[in-house]
């Protein structure tokens, strides 16, 4: 086992508990950035370890009635096809021996700078859609939400699957502007149900392309689990505005580092 791995794990997971932000964001750049690991396998080891750590979330979330399952299946009618269409395109690619490890990357910084400006900006998508001037996205949600719900699920599948990114704050950003009536707790239990059979889906096509590297994977759960538990007790301790800008602001200079590579 490698140590470094489980320290990674331990500072990852108590930066998600102390922020609440999906690993996914850092995890994967943590591997290729730090540790040199080929962009494919950081991804797919990643989609798996979101899917181990967060599933414990939708037993507690569903116990507390804190999950929207026919919002969970209009964003699984178009994530799912997704997560399957873009497993294929990399096993095509992959078949024609055309190297996808640019194509992940460029994915991969792509969705970093859009979480970050998600982050920055959460609380005015919390409210976008209660806002005077935005009064006719009302009637929008009215006629159009379920199909853009599930057009924002196939987005979240095709990011998913090509950066690890985007299955969290993405996901949850959406929720926001579609469903602006539903509590914080609410769309984080719905956003979670989604995201943890999405990444479990798409690691699993990974692991089918041989990009999942299971020793890793141990060695970051490892480290990650007493990291989460210290993070969320440490968290309450300090001002979530100052943690969050300080997280968006590490994740855009990853994302731009992520695209000059």
């Amino acid at each position: 086992m490698d140590f470094g791995f489980t320290f990674a794990g331990f500072a990852v997971g108590f930066i998600i508990g102390l922020t609440g932000v999906g690993g996914g964001s850092l995890m994967t750049p943590v591997l290729v950035l730090v540790f040199s690991i080929k962009p494919a396998v950081a991804v797919g080891t990643d989609l798996l370890y979101a899917a181990i750590t967060k599933g414990g979330g939708i037993l507690s979330h569903h116990r507390q009635q804190t999950i929207d399952w026919s919002v969970v299946r209009l964003l699984s009618a178009g994530s799912i096809p997704a997560t399957l269409l873009a497993v294929l395109i990399l096993k095509q690619l992959a078949g024609m021996g055309i190297n996808y490890e640019p194509v992940i990357t460029s994915m991969l910084s792509i969705a970093l700078i859009l979480t970050s400006l998600v982050i920055l900006f959460k609380s005015r998508l919390q409210s976008l859609g209660r806002t005077e001037p935005f009064q006719f996205i009302r009637i929008i949600h009215r006629r159009l939400r379920a199909p853009m719900t599930v057009v924002a699920g196939f987005i979240i599948g095709i990011l998913v699957t090509f950066s690890s990114v985007g299955a969290g704050a993405l996901g949850a950003a959406f929720l926001f502007f579609l469903y602006p009536r539903f509590n914080t707790v609410r769309i984080v239990g719905t956003d979670l149900a989604h995201a943890v059979p999405i990444t479990a889906i798409a690691g699993l096509g990974h692991w089918h392309l041989g990009s999942v590297d299971f020793q890793l994977l141990l060695s970051l759960i490892i480290g990650s689990l007493p990291g989460i538990y210290l993070g969320s007790h440490a968290g309450i301790q300090l001002p979530e505005k100052f943690m969050r800008m300080l997280l968006a602001l590490m994740l855009m200079l990853i994302g731009g580092r992520l695209a000059v590579l």
